[in-house]
């Protein structure tokens, strides 16, 4: 496990490396953001916006999500895997919008994992990206990014990983935090073939020494 001043290097390089990094989803409002983060379990946040760009200008409000069969939203996401559930799940999540907040995406993150297909990644990513209170998604880059370094242990469950995160990261840095790691993860620390030979965490990373040593290198 890496010590705090190892943290803070981790920490300060992907900074470094990735000054701009942010939430690749497009949207223009909470609602679009609640919508695109639900679409993007189990699948890239490129098909997403892809997707999207369509989707966004047929529906604008929780209204006309329910205002067609739920075949039709299938068609509609057709591309996007799990997509009849993701359907349902958004015209479920629509009703209850209007019914209990308003037609208002809520700004709570207990709030919103009551809505359907929400879970708890999914809210910190609103209520981080959409509410800027400070808040660490852990997604499938984060969790391995946190392993691979020593962030946590190996055998952590993801909200193990969020609370050791919370613990060793300052509270103003969470969100950006959160967006730096998944960089880090989807563009060096990649699940096959991360770039441990230019990585500057290389001696800091247990997993990447493993690698290299494993390559002989």
């Amino acid at each position: 496990m890496l010590n705090k001043t190892q943290i803070r290097y981790c920490l300060d390089e992907m900074g470094r490396m990735f000054p701009e990094a942010h939430c690749e989803l497009n949207h223009s409002n909470p609602f679009e953001l609640v919508i695109a983060v639900a679409l993007s379990a189990q699948c890239t946040d490129a098909l997403v916006n892809k997707v999207t760009k369509n989707l966004f200008e047929k529906y604008k409000t929780p209204e006309d999500y329910l205002g067609v069969p739920l075949e039709e939203l299938q068609q509609d996401i057709r591309s996007i895997g799990l997509f009849r559930n993701k359907a349902k799940n958004i015209q479920k999540l629509c009703r209850m919008l209007l019914d209990d907040y308003g037609g208002i995406v809520p700004e709570d993150r207990d709030e919103l994992t009551k809505l359907p297909g929400v879970g708890r990644k999914t809210a910190n990513v609103v209520v981080s990206v959409a509410y800027g209170v400070p808040a660490i998604a852990v997604d499938t880059h984060v969790e391995r990014v946190s392993k691979r370094l020593g962030f946590c242990r190996w055998k952590d469950s993801v909200l193990e990983v969020e609370k050791a995160l919370m613990k060793k990261v300052p509270e103003e840095e969470w969100s950006v935090t959160h967006h730096r790691m998944i960089f880090f993860g989807r563009y060096h620390c990649k699940a096959q073939n991360p770039q441990c030979e230019i990585c500057p965490l290389l001696e800091l990373c247990r997993e990447g020494q493993k690698r290299m040593k494993g390559r002989g290198i």
